[in-house]
């Protein structure tokens, strides 16, 4: 998921060596979440879980089948489906437990031992009633203004981005627009 994002969102080289890694990774990672999703479908599921649990393969099949066509667009899209729905999955496989516990059926975390108090909640609404506008215009404002590709181009010398020509000999002043030290 992480590889088709950084192709996603650069070019040159950069976007190569990323689909590449994902064309490389991506059909090692369908069998190995193809066997945690079987896994927690017999382990833990019923009807409920077993739509998820296929479209979450899937997605993911369609993910890699798309990455390795370079078309990474499509590619995120199932991705970040096959996270939600393998999330889902695995929520609806152990509800009402939140953590089950390995050693002793009774350290389990459930639903109802693991809730706040109606304090807390009232305190916590009111945050999330101020705070979520906030995050989301901040996040709105960043992929607006990240949202074109950027590539090695597209760097600054000043930067410090490594060169691929042979070295030179450094200029012993600051970066220009960087004030000396």
């Amino acid at each position: 998921h992480g590889a088709v994002f950084l192709a996603l969102r650069t070019s040159g080289e950069v976007r190569e060596r990323a689909l590449g890694l994902a064309c490389k990774i991506g059909p090692a990672a369908v069998p190995v979440a193809g066997g945690f999703l079987v896994w927690t479908q017999l382990a833990h599921g019923d009807g409920w879980t077993l739509g998820p649990a296929v479209l979450a393969a899937l997605a993911l099949v369609a993910g890699v089948w798309l990455a390795t066509s370079g078309r990474e667009g499509w590619a995120f899209i199932c991705t970040a489906a096959t996270v939600k729905l393998a999330v889902i999955t695995l929520f609806v496989a152990l509800y009402p437990n939140v953590l089950p516990s390995s050693t002793d059926p009774v350290g389990t975390l459930t639903t109802v031992n693991a809730a706040s108090t109606p304090y807390t909640l009232t305190i916590m609404t009111w945050v999330a009633v101020i705070f979520t506008p906030i995050v989301l215009a901040y996040q709105t404002w960043s992929y607006w203004v990240f949202r074109a590709r950027i590539g090695r181009a597209d760097i600054p010398s000043w930067a410090g981005l490594p060169s691929r020509a042979k070295p030179t000999a450094t200029p012993s002043g600051p970066a220009p627009g960087l004030p000396a030290r």
